[in-house]
Protein backbone atom coordinates (compact mmCIF):
# COMPACT_ATOMS: atom_id res chain seq x y z
CA UNK A 1 0.00 0.00 0.00
CA UNK A 2 1.16 3.51 -0.84
CA UNK A 3 -0.60 5.65 1.77
CA UNK A 4 -1.02 9.39 1.41
CA UNK A 5 -2.97 12.25 2.91
CA UNK A 6 -4.50 15.57 1.99
CA UNK A 7 -2.86 18.88 2.82
CA UNK A 8 -4.73 21.01 5.38
CA UNK A 9 -6.70 23.35 3.13
CA UNK A 10 -10.24 24.02 4.30
CA UNK A 11 -11.95 25.60 7.29
CA UNK A 12 -9.75 26.52 10.23
CA UNK A 13 -6.72 25.12 8.37
CA UNK A 14 -6.66 28.43 6.50
CA UNK A 15 -5.24 29.99 9.66
CA UNK A 16 -2.22 27.68 9.41
CA UNK A 17 -1.23 28.34 5.81
CA UNK A 18 2.25 29.46 6.92
CA UNK A 19 2.84 25.90 8.17
CA UNK A 20 1.90 24.07 4.97
CA UNK A 21 5.52 23.58 3.95
CA UNK A 22 6.28 22.24 7.42
CA UNK A 23 3.30 19.90 7.20
CA UNK A 24 4.38 18.57 3.80
CA UNK A 25 7.95 17.94 4.94
CA UNK A 26 6.91 16.22 8.16
CA UNK A 27 4.24 14.15 6.37
CA UNK A 28 6.80 12.90 3.86
CA UNK A 29 9.22 12.12 6.69
CA UNK A 30 6.45 10.20 8.49
CA UNK A 31 5.98 8.00 5.42
CA UNK A 32 3.30 9.70 3.31
CA UNK A 33 3.65 8.49 -0.28
CA UNK A 34 1.41 11.23 -1.65
CA UNK A 35 0.04 14.66 -0.71
CA UNK A 36 -3.19 16.01 -2.19
CA UNK A 37 -5.19 19.20 -2.58
CA UNK A 38 -8.78 19.90 -3.62
CA UNK A 39 -10.39 22.84 -5.38
CA UNK A 40 -13.17 24.95 -3.87
CA UNK A 41 -13.73 28.40 -5.31
CA UNK A 42 -16.63 29.44 -3.06
CA UNK A 43 -19.49 28.08 -0.95
CA UNK A 44 -22.99 29.25 -1.84
CA UNK A 45 -25.25 30.38 1.02
CA UNK A 46 -28.28 28.76 -0.65
CA UNK A 47 -26.79 26.25 -3.09
CA UNK A 48 -28.74 24.94 -6.04
CA UNK A 49 -26.86 21.66 -5.58
CA UNK A 50 -25.41 20.59 -2.25
CA UNK A 51 -22.32 18.57 -1.50
CA UNK A 52 -22.28 14.78 -1.68
CA UNK A 53 -25.97 14.34 -2.38
CA UNK A 54 -27.13 16.69 0.37
CA UNK A 55 -28.79 20.09 0.07
CA UNK A 56 -26.05 21.92 2.01
CA UNK A 57 -22.33 22.63 1.77
CA UNK A 58 -19.95 21.83 4.67
CA UNK A 59 -19.02 24.87 6.71
CA UNK A 60 -15.35 23.98 6.16
CA UNK A 61 -15.70 24.93 2.49
CA UNK A 62 -16.48 28.53 3.42
CA UNK A 63 -12.73 29.00 3.82
CA UNK A 64 -10.53 27.45 1.15
CA UNK A 65 -6.86 27.89 0.32
CA UNK A 66 -5.67 28.04 -3.28
CA UNK A 67 -4.62 24.59 -4.53
CA UNK A 68 -1.80 25.84 -6.76
CA UNK A 69 -0.20 27.81 -3.93
CA UNK A 70 -0.39 24.80 -1.60
CA UNK A 71 1.16 22.50 -4.19
CA UNK A 72 3.96 24.99 -4.72
CA UNK A 73 4.69 25.09 -0.99
CA UNK A 74 4.62 21.29 -0.83
CA UNK A 75 6.84 20.93 -3.90
CA UNK A 76 9.57 23.07 -2.37
CA UNK A 77 9.40 21.24 0.98
CA UNK A 78 9.47 17.63 -0.28
CA UNK A 79 11.56 15.44 -2.54
CA UNK A 80 9.79 12.08 -2.88
CA UNK A 81 6.03 12.26 -2.34
CA UNK A 82 3.63 12.38 -5.27
CA UNK A 83 1.79 15.71 -5.36
CA UNK A 84 -1.77 15.38 -6.58
CA UNK A 85 -5.02 17.25 -7.10
CA UNK A 86 -8.25 15.52 -6.12
CA UNK A 87 -9.65 17.25 -7.90
CA UNK A 88 -9.29 20.47 -9.82
CA UNK A 89 -12.59 21.55 -11.34
CA UNK A 90 -11.12 21.35 -14.80
CA UNK A 91 -13.71 23.25 -16.86
CA UNK A 92 -13.12 26.39 -14.75
CA UNK A 93 -9.67 26.79 -16.33
CA UNK A 94 -8.68 27.66 -19.91
CA UNK A 95 -6.10 25.16 -21.19
CA UNK A 96 -3.29 27.70 -21.53
CA UNK A 97 -3.79 28.99 -17.97
CA UNK A 98 -3.91 25.50 -16.47
CA UNK A 99 -0.97 24.29 -18.55
CA UNK A 100 1.19 27.16 -17.26
CA UNK A 101 0.30 26.56 -13.60
CA UNK A 102 0.88 22.82 -13.80
CA UNK A 103 4.11 23.25 -15.78
CA UNK A 104 5.51 25.56 -13.10
CA UNK A 105 4.68 23.16 -10.27
CA UNK A 106 5.95 20.24 -12.32
CA UNK A 107 9.29 21.99 -12.71
CA UNK A 108 9.53 22.32 -8.92
CA UNK A 109 8.72 18.62 -8.43
CA UNK A 110 9.96 16.78 -11.54
CA UNK A 111 8.05 13.58 -12.21
CA UNK A 112 5.98 13.91 -9.02
CA UNK A 113 2.91 15.90 -10.13
CA UNK A 114 -0.39 14.14 -10.74
CA UNK A 115 -3.09 16.43 -12.15
CA UNK A 116 -6.50 15.10 -11.14
CA UNK A 117 -9.42 16.76 -12.92
CA UNK A 118 -13.21 16.58 -12.58
CA UNK A 119 -16.25 18.52 -13.74
CA UNK A 120 -17.39 19.73 -10.31
CA UNK A 121 -20.87 19.89 -8.85
CA UNK A 122 -21.47 23.54 -7.90
CA UNK A 123 -23.35 25.84 -10.33
CA UNK A 124 -22.32 28.80 -8.19
CA UNK A 125 -18.63 28.02 -8.67
CA UNK A 126 -19.15 28.08 -12.42
CA UNK A 127 -20.97 31.39 -12.11
CA UNK A 128 -18.09 32.71 -10.01
CA UNK A 129 -15.75 31.90 -12.91
CA UNK A 130 -18.13 33.54 -15.41
CA UNK A 131 -19.20 30.23 -16.96
CA UNK A 132 -22.42 28.35 -17.56
CA UNK A 133 -23.04 25.05 -15.81
CA UNK A 134 -24.17 23.13 -18.90
CA UNK A 135 -21.96 21.07 -21.23
CA UNK A 136 -19.36 20.51 -18.52
CA UNK A 137 -18.30 17.17 -19.99
CA UNK A 138 -17.73 18.68 -23.42
CA UNK A 139 -15.79 21.52 -21.83
CA UNK A 140 -13.58 19.02 -19.98
CA UNK A 141 -12.93 17.10 -23.20
CA UNK A 142 -11.85 20.31 -24.92
CA UNK A 143 -9.62 21.15 -21.97
CA UNK A 144 -7.94 17.74 -22.23
CA UNK A 145 -7.49 18.21 -25.98
CA UNK A 146 -5.93 21.60 -25.29
CA UNK A 147 -3.50 20.25 -22.70
CA UNK A 148 -2.45 17.47 -25.07
CA UNK A 149 -1.72 20.04 -27.76
CA UNK A 150 0.03 22.58 -25.52
CA UNK A 151 2.18 19.86 -23.96
CA UNK A 152 3.19 18.32 -27.28
CA UNK A 153 6.61 18.83 -28.82
CA UNK A 154 5.23 20.64 -31.87
CA UNK A 155 3.11 23.82 -31.63
CA UNK A 156 -0.33 23.41 -33.18
CA UNK A 157 -3.62 25.34 -33.12
CA UNK A 158 -6.40 24.70 -30.61
CA UNK A 159 -9.48 24.28 -32.75
CA UNK A 160 -12.27 23.75 -30.21
CA UNK A 161 -15.18 26.21 -29.98
CA UNK A 162 -14.46 27.36 -26.40
CA UNK A 163 -10.69 27.85 -26.40
CA UNK A 164 -9.59 28.53 -30.01
CA UNK A 165 -5.92 29.50 -30.32
CA UNK A 166 -3.42 29.71 -33.14
CA UNK A 167 -0.25 27.67 -32.75
CA UNK A 168 1.64 28.97 -29.71
CA UNK A 169 4.80 28.21 -27.76
CA UNK A 170 4.33 26.87 -24.21
CA UNK A 171 6.97 25.51 -21.86
CA UNK A 172 6.51 21.73 -21.91
CA UNK A 173 7.00 19.83 -18.64
CA UNK A 174 9.52 17.01 -18.77
CA UNK A 175 7.88 14.65 -18.18
CA UNK A 176 4.36 16.03 -18.52
CA UNK A 177 2.15 15.51 -15.47
CA UNK A 178 0.01 12.42 -15.32
CA UNK A 179 -3.66 13.33 -15.80
CA UNK A 180 -6.20 11.39 -13.73
CA UNK A 181 -9.95 11.93 -13.95
CA UNK A 182 -12.74 11.52 -11.43
CA UNK A 183 -16.33 10.50 -12.05
CA UNK A 184 -18.91 7.74 -11.71
CA UNK A 185 -21.24 8.20 -14.67
CA UNK A 186 -20.95 5.97 -17.71
CA UNK A 187 -19.62 8.84 -19.80
CA UNK A 188 -17.06 9.83 -17.18
CA UNK A 189 -15.80 6.26 -16.78
CA UNK A 190 -15.47 5.82 -20.53
CA UNK A 191 -13.53 9.07 -20.71
CA UNK A 192 -11.08 7.72 -18.14
CA UNK A 193 -10.61 4.52 -20.11
CA UNK A 194 -10.21 6.29 -23.46
CA UNK A 195 -7.76 9.00 -22.53
CA UNK A 196 -6.71 9.38 -18.88
CA UNK A 197 -3.60 8.12 -17.12
CA UNK A 198 -5.77 7.05 -14.21
CA UNK A 199 -8.97 7.23 -12.17
CA UNK A 200 -9.76 8.98 -8.87
CA UNK A 201 -12.57 7.11 -7.08
CA UNK A 202 -13.79 7.87 -3.55
CA UNK A 203 -14.50 5.64 -0.55
CA UNK A 204 -16.05 6.66 2.77
CA UNK A 205 -15.55 5.72 6.41
CA UNK A 206 -17.33 4.69 8.48
CA UNK A 207 -19.41 2.38 6.33
CA UNK A 208 -21.98 -0.23 7.27
CA UNK A 209 -21.18 -2.04 4.02
CA UNK A 210 -17.51 -1.85 3.05
CA UNK A 211 -17.99 -4.93 0.90
CA UNK A 212 -20.68 -3.14 -1.06
CA UNK A 213 -18.42 -0.12 -1.51
CA UNK A 214 -15.65 -2.34 -2.81
CA UNK A 215 -17.97 -4.16 -5.19
CA UNK A 216 -19.22 -0.88 -6.62
CA UNK A 217 -15.68 0.40 -7.07
CA UNK A 218 -14.67 -2.77 -8.91
CA UNK A 219 -17.75 -2.55 -11.14
CA UNK A 220 -16.87 1.02 -12.10
CA UNK A 221 -13.26 0.01 -12.70
CA UNK A 222 -14.41 -2.80 -15.02
CA UNK A 223 -16.21 -0.19 -17.15
CA UNK A 224 -12.96 1.79 -17.37
CA UNK A 225 -11.02 -1.30 -18.39
CA UNK A 226 -13.54 -2.12 -21.12
CA UNK A 227 -13.37 1.41 -22.52
CA UNK A 228 -9.57 1.31 -22.46
CA UNK A 229 -9.50 -1.97 -24.36
CA UNK A 230 -11.97 -0.63 -26.93
CA UNK A 231 -9.66 2.35 -27.47
CA UNK A 232 -6.68 0.06 -28.04
CA UNK A 233 -5.10 0.85 -24.68
CA UNK A 234 -3.74 -1.53 -22.07
CA UNK A 235 -6.12 -1.27 -19.07
CA UNK A 236 -3.21 -2.10 -16.78
CA UNK A 237 -1.61 1.20 -17.77
CA UNK A 238 -4.60 3.16 -16.40
CA UNK A 239 -3.89 3.75 -12.72
CA UNK A 240 -6.20 4.18 -9.75
CA UNK A 241 -5.70 6.40 -6.69
CA UNK A 242 -8.41 5.81 -4.08
CA UNK A 243 -9.45 8.72 -1.88
CA UNK A 244 -10.96 7.79 1.50
CA UNK A 245 -13.08 10.49 3.15
CA UNK A 246 -13.18 10.00 6.93
CA UNK A 247 -15.99 11.25 9.15
CA UNK A 248 -15.45 12.80 12.57
CA UNK A 249 -15.27 10.47 15.55
CA UNK A 250 -13.13 7.68 14.08
CA UNK A 251 -9.80 6.84 15.68
CA UNK A 252 -6.65 5.66 13.91
CA UNK A 253 -7.35 1.97 14.51
CA UNK A 254 -10.80 2.21 12.92
CA UNK A 255 -9.53 4.22 9.97
CA UNK A 256 -6.59 1.89 9.36
CA UNK A 257 -8.86 -1.15 9.50
CA UNK A 258 -11.31 0.38 7.02
CA UNK A 259 -8.56 1.45 4.64
CA UNK A 260 -6.92 -1.96 4.77
CA UNK A 261 -10.21 -3.72 4.07
CA UNK A 262 -10.95 -1.47 1.08
CA UNK A 263 -7.46 -2.00 -0.33
CA UNK A 264 -7.62 -5.77 0.17
CA UNK A 265 -11.05 -6.00 -1.45
CA UNK A 266 -10.29 -3.79 -4.47
CA UNK A 267 -6.56 -4.21 -5.06
CA UNK A 268 -6.24 -0.41 -5.28
CA UNK A 269 -2.91 0.02 -3.52
CA UNK A 270 -2.52 3.78 -4.08
CA UNK A 271 -4.75 5.29 -1.40
CA UNK A 272 -4.95 8.55 0.48
CA UNK A 273 -6.97 9.62 3.49
CA UNK A 274 -8.71 12.97 3.95
CA UNK A 275 -8.71 13.69 7.72
CA UNK A 276 -10.45 17.08 7.43
CA UNK A 277 -13.23 16.02 9.83
CA UNK A 278 -11.49 13.28 11.83
CA UNK A 279 -8.33 15.24 12.67
CA UNK A 280 -8.66 18.92 11.76
CA UNK A 281 -5.52 21.01 12.00
CA UNK A 282 -1.88 20.41 11.16
CA UNK A 283 -0.71 18.79 14.37
CA UNK A 284 -3.71 16.46 14.70
CA UNK A 285 -3.42 15.45 11.04
CA UNK A 286 0.28 14.67 11.40
CA UNK A 287 -0.35 12.57 14.50
CA UNK A 288 -3.07 10.64 12.70
CA UNK A 289 -0.89 10.12 9.63
CA UNK A 290 1.99 8.72 11.67
CA UNK A 291 -0.37 6.33 13.41
CA UNK A 292 -1.95 5.21 10.14
CA UNK A 293 1.43 4.62 8.49
CA UNK A 294 2.53 2.40 11.36
CA UNK A 295 -0.75 0.46 11.33
CA UNK A 296 -0.86 -0.11 7.57
CA UNK A 297 2.84 -0.81 6.89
Amino acid sequence: MRLGTTLPQFGDAADEVARIGEFAARAEEAGAASLWVGDRLLAAVDPRIGYGGTDTIPVEFRRALDPFVLLTLAATATSRATLGTSVLVGPLYPPAVLARSLTTIGALAPGRLLAGLGIGWSPEEYAGAGLGFDARGARLDELLDGLDTLWSATPAPLTGPRFPLPAVHVETPRPRPSVYLSGWSEGALRRVGRRADGWLPVGRLPSADLGGQASALLKFRANIDAAAAEAGRDPAQVGTALRVNVAAGLDAAEIADGVRRLVDATGFTDVFVDPMYAAPGIDASLDLLADLVSRTA
